[in-house]
């Protein structure tokens, strides 16, 4: 075996084992590097082909250092992925870049995966070492994978726009929730009102179906609206604290996405390494910086929790009210007339209402809405009634 400093690898079946688990990752590594080449050629666009290749390169390094760990150890590598496979070939040439690009990024999840497992089981230092910095590198990759495809679609360049332009992801966030939260309340309780109220005829139970309906329908949006809100903040900062971490432990490759993300967004090289070193000697303003443009994350635009939780809960009990209102003043046929009446208007002006923070003709909304509700009213109703006959 040949001499490796450091090496320490223990029995014949650990040294195996490592050798395996060696001889994997080359073989994972290799076949990046075929796949990563073959979609650099197929880009028409020369900065998006040289991206590829600089991945495909990064691979081939990879790959050359694990083929030389099997040296050290005394073991023979194989570089029988080295070559397109036919598979391969068809795979890239039938399914779109983005699509490939989709499963190049699901191949760097699993290999951070298994370089994770393997630097936890490796029998000697210079292995641990090497799998946990491929891992690393590996993450990179992911993330600039992400950022090859998601800055060129459609849903990514809107959720950039509506991040940046503070109405939508404030206000707007607002209005909608109480838009919903109305919307939830009017519809749920409508059902209700309707149901009891062909189930008794229009009596008091109807008020008290009513009410209680309208409590449990505001305090679980309000409390589902708190939780979400608090569920968001609290994944951003634990996604904050990563990022941190990764800027802590590699600088040079965190800059190094930060160059590939802006001469994606169209800089040239140049342009996009000064940006980047200009943003990185600023640690608080880096972190901020990588957190919106690669996690797409930003702490103005999550909305307060309990602004969330009151505003969907008071607008929840707003529309559910309305339904119950008319038997309070009278009962029977009456009440239920004057309640179908008013519930149909209403849910004809939340419709109307929603089309301010959805761009749709107010008419459309607001007559879909209302066809909405009247077929919920209409089944709920019935089955009151024969349920009631009964």
């Amino acid at each position: 075996m040949g001499e490796d400093k450091g090496v320490n690898v223990g029995t014949d079946q650990t040294n195996t084992q490592l050798m395996q688990s060696l001889q994997r990752a080359l073989d994972q590594e290799l076949r990046a590097v075929v796949l990563y080449r073959m979609l650099g050629d197929r880009q028409p666009d020369g900065k998006r082909r040289d991206l590829f290749y600089k991945l495909a390169d990064s691979e081939q390094r990879h790959a050359d250092k694990f083929s030389e760990r099997i040296i050290a150890l005394g073991g023979t590598p194989s570089h029988r992925n080295s070559k397109p496979r036919l598979m391969d070939r068809s795979i890239t040439r039938i399914l779109s870049t983005e699509t490939m690009l989709r499963r190049m990024e699901m191949e760097e999840e699993r290999n951070i995966t298994d370089y994770s497992s393997q630097s936890a089981i490796a029998s000697d230092a210079e292995s641990v070492g090497l799998f946990q910095q491929v891992e690393s590198e590996e993450k990179a990759h992911a993330k600039v994978i992400k950022g090859l495809f998601s800055p060129n679609s459609a849903q990514a360049r809107l959720d950039t726009l509506m991040r940046r332009e503070k109405w939508h992801v404030s206000t707007g966030s607002w209005i909608g929730d109480a838009i919903y939260g109305v919307n939830d309340g009017l519809g749920a309780v409508f059902g209700i009102v309707s149901g009891v109220a062909g189930y008794t005829g229009g009596g008091h139970a109807v008020v008290v179906a009513g009410v209680f309906g309208m409590l449990a329908s505001a305090l679980s949006m309000g409390s589902g609206a708190y939780l979400a809100t608090k569920s968001e903040r609290e994944i951003y900062e634990a996604e904050i604290g990563r990022e941190r971490r990764e800027i802590e432990d590699d600088p040079e490759h965190e800059r190094e996405e930060l160059e590939l993300i802006y001469q994606l967004k169209g800089f040239s090289a140049d342009e996009s390494a000064r940006m980047a070193q200009k943003i990185s000697e600023q640690p608080e303003q880096f972190l901020q910086t990588m957190a919106h443009e690669e996690l797409g994350l930003a702490q103005k635009s999550f909305p307060n929790p309990f602004l969330a939780a009151g505003s969907s809960s008071l607008s929840t009990a707003i529309g559910a009210l309305v339904p119950v209102i008319p038997f309070f003043f009278t009962s029977g046929m009456r009440a239920i007339i004057i309640s179908a009446i008013v519930s149909t208007a209403a849910h004809f002006a939340v419709g109307a209402a929603k089309s301010i923070v959805t761009n749709r003709s107010w008419w459309a909304s607001g007559a879909e809405m209302t066809g909405v509700g009247l077929l919920e009213a209409g089944i709920t109703f019935g089955l009151g009634v024969a349920f009631g006959s009964h």
